[in-house]
């Protein structure tokens, strides 16, 4: 989709091709018969534009949910954007401290942040060099009827002018991490580098850059706070934070439940490594937010246990304590890994459903399950037990627990 075929579809004849798209089937073969049907009577080209939208439409309800229905997007922008959870936490970060202030945001993308923020009371102008993705972005701020605080125009970070950045009471920047060949994981890489965007955010007195989560930690400058955010058990991004919006720690991890709400957040507790000691009782595997910001010592000394290898963020302890940085499990055997020995040991248990985790052990999973005799979309026969196979090693000897889920009555939420 270009700017032309975009604009054309915010055209009220646009807006009626778009509707008709969007009720329509555009899955899989629908696709072909939606797409002819309509061709009938619209421009060809308007409605390629229109069926483009309403299947980004239909992807992004996992991101935005009922905001997707109204939202523009292109398959970029959508593939980069923050979920609507996410944008909604980092929101009330800023208002908590800059309520109703105005925020820069440099490559706003389709407008998540920039909408988020604005429904949290402050007033944004929002940058991108893209010209079809800085359209997009108003056309959001436009149809989530936020235009009264948010606005959008085309433009270069890196060509703000000197003073630019002053006349805000804070930066919100989100440099891209993609480029035709994939992701990128070098900070020096981003587009604009991070230097630059650190550079540009540090021009006022508070700023949050928005990273990939394998940002080193190296890269994190003094006196900032990174923060690493996952989403439902699953790691989702990290942001640095500085200024004036920078908390008293150097890092947290922050679990979000699937609607947004905060389930906890873990700062550092002045621990050393955790105590490296023999198989327990229980099993805790750490939320990968925790393991991003190095706080696995602490959901140790949450669940009163130690690693059984030092290179490894396998918590083991012989207590049964809820956290919400970590999944429990409890063990009732550790074995040599040996596929034939736990294929025999599986039969014996009459295991029917089985998951199969690993850390710190190449094994491939989906091959395992094959060799295990639980590929090929074989069903579990009525009564037959459920088992988690986790594939791990304690030094250079590999080994596999046998573990079941550890139901607990859920933790409340720990930390500041």
């Amino acid at each position: 989709m270009d700017l032309s075929s975009f604009r054309a579809l915010r055209t009220p004849s646009g807006q009626d091709v778009l509707a008709a798209a969007t009720g329509a089937d555009v899955g899989g073969d629908g696709l072909i018969a939606t797409a002819a049907r309509l061709r009938e009577r619209h421009d060809p080209e308007l409605v390629a534009a229109a069926l483009t939208q309403a299947r980004l439409r239909e992807r992004a309800k996992a991101k935005f949910g009922a905001d997707a229905e109204r939202m523009y997007f292109t398959e970029a922008g959508l593939e980069q954007s923050t979920r609507a959870s996410v944008a909604a936490y980092r929101a009330g970060r800023f208002a908590d401290r800059l309520a109703g202030a105005r925020v820069l945001e440099l490559g706003c993308g389709i407008g998540a942040d920039l909408v988020a923020r604005a429904r949290a009371g402050l007033i944004g102008d929002g940058v991108d060099l893209d010209p079809l993705t800085a359209e997009v972005a108003q056309a959001n701020v436009d149809a989530l009827d936020v235009r009264d605080r948010a606005s959008v125009r085309v433009g270069d970070a890196v060509e703000q002018t000197p003073d630019g950045p002053a006349r805000y009471a804070a930066v919100f920047a989100d440099p891209g991490r993609r480029t035709a060949r994939g992701r990128v994981f070098d900070p020096r890489a981003y587009e604009p580098p991070l230097d630059t965007v650190l550079d540009l955010a540090g021009r006022t007195g508070a700023a949050c850059v928005k990273v990939a989560p394998g940002i080193p930690h190296e890269a994190v400058p003094d006196g900032a706070e990174a923060e690493w955010i996952s989403v439902g058990g699953d790691v989702k991004e990290a942001a640095l934070w500085l200024g004036g919006l920078a908390g008293d720690v150097r890092r947290r991890a922050t679990l979000l439940s699937a609607d947004g709400a905060v389930a906890g957040s873990l700062v550092p507790g002045g621990r050393g490594d955790p105590d490296v000691r023999a198989w327990g009782r229980y099993l805790y595997e750490p939320d990968g937010a925790v393991i991003r910001a190095h706080l696995v010592a602490e959901v140790a000394e949450l669940v009163g246990g130690g690693l059984a290898d030092p290179r490894v963020a396998y918590v083991t302890s012989d207590e049964a304590r809820a956290t919400p940085f970590a999944a429990g499990y409890e063990i009732e055997d550790v074995l040599p890994f040996s596929v034939k020995r736990l294929r025999a040991e599986l039969r014996r248990r009459d295991v029917g459903v089985l998951t199969v985790k690993k850390r710190g052990s190449a094994v491939d999973v989906d091959k395992l399950r094959r060799d295990l005799g639980f590929g090929g979309g074989r069903k579990a026969r009525r009564g037959a037990a459920a088992l988690t196979v986790v594939v791990t090693r304690v030094g250079r000897d590999p080994v596999a627990l046998l573990a079941r889920p550890l139901a607990l009555p859920p933790a409340a939420p720990e930390g500041p």
